[in-house]
């Protein structure tokens, strides 16, 4: 049976983020074991390197989306890098960098597979768009721009407008008393989107990640996972770049539903976000964070080359 191929896509930037610190990412992740870790379990990995290279800079103050041109010049090489990479007929996945980095991911993608659904594992709904936000901090908005619910060059990244629809994105273990993140008449007024708050996670992690992968299959064959470190709780893993105290899963919980979702036949890409590695000196979380993650994407993939060979061929290719 062939081993799932995997190619390593870093995208350090922090250009859409709150301040600096994720552009560190995937040189320290890297350092701390991802790509050893991987190799070691019997993955054939291929890394190419970073393909962008943006720090946050203080642009306008009254900019309601700032960094916007920069934001998109990232997500535009994410983007085709990870097409090059499906090309192949191999798995990308991409170490960010701040949240915006999903979007270039996506519309990478959907080059490919029209069709892709989002699986977003995060501790925000991120549905702040620039019209609704007080700080005009674009990682706060990747889901309003993927769904369409603003209009700029940063959600027309992709082939189409809006890039997805909501029956093909699907939101799990956000913190649904975040008013920043979202406005729940917002979410009302999409009746197809599927949700799961990260208390439902935390109560049924099983039953739910299985339940998330069922909706998102009922839409597409093909799927994207992105996880943002603060869907964790900070009081675990204090990582995340904008922290997240008493709300989020335990490191354990993510992992579990990490391994399902990775698992899943209609795999085709992978993207980590918003790890700080500055509020690490020590490394302890961040060996931790390369521990949790990289055990789910060696156990996924391995359960699924060994429960799907077949599928698991087909899903690397366009």
């Amino acid at each position: 049976m062939p081993k799932p191929g995997v190619t390593i896509i870093g995208a350090p930037s922090s250009a859409g983020a709150h301040h600096a610190g994720q552009e560190q990412a995937p040189a320290a992740l890297r350092a701390a074991g991802f790509v050893d870790r991987l190799r070691a379990a019997g993955i054939d990995v291929v890394d190419l390197g970073d393909v962008v290279d943006a720090t946050f800079t203080l642009d306008d103050p009254a900019s309601n989306a700032r960094g916007l041109s920069t934001v998109v010049a990232v997500a535009r090489a994410a983007a085709d890098a990870v097409a090059g990479v499906l090309a192949g007929n191999r798995l990308p996945v991409v170490l960010g960098g701040d949240c915006t980095i999903t979007l270039g991911v996506v519309a990478g993608v959907q080059r490919a597979h029209p069709d892709a659904g989002v699986m977003y594992f995060d501790g925000d709904a991120d549905l702040s768009t620039p019209e609704t936000t007080g700080s005009g901090v674009l990682d706060a908005m990747g889901v309003a721009h993927l769904l369409g619910l603003t209009d700029n060059p940063l959600a027309r990244l992709g082939d189409r407008w809006p890039m997805l629809d909501p029956a093909h994105l699907v939101l799990f273990g956000y913190d649904d008393r975040d008013l920043d993140a979202y406005k729940e008449d917002g979410l009302a007024s999409l009746p197809p989107l599927v949700r799961y708050t990260y208390s439902e996670v935390r109560s049924a992690p099983t039953a739910i990640a299985a339940s998330a992968l069922a909706a998102i299959g009922a839409a597409s064959n093909h799927l994207v996972v992105h996880f943002d470190v603060d869907a964790i709780s900070s009081r675990e893993l204090p990582l995340g770049n904008f922290p997240h105290y008493g709300t989020g899963v335990s490191v354990s919980t993510a992992r579990d539903a990490l391994t399902a979702f990775y698992g899943a036949p209609q795999l085709v890409a992978a993207v980590m976000t918003e790890v700080n590695p500055s509020y690490d000196p020590s490394g302890v979380s961040l060996a931790r964070y390369v521990e949790t993650v990289t055990g789910a994407l060696i156990a996924g993939l391995h359960r699924a080359a060994d429960l799907e060979p077949a599928a698991t061929t087909r899903r690397r290719g366009p």
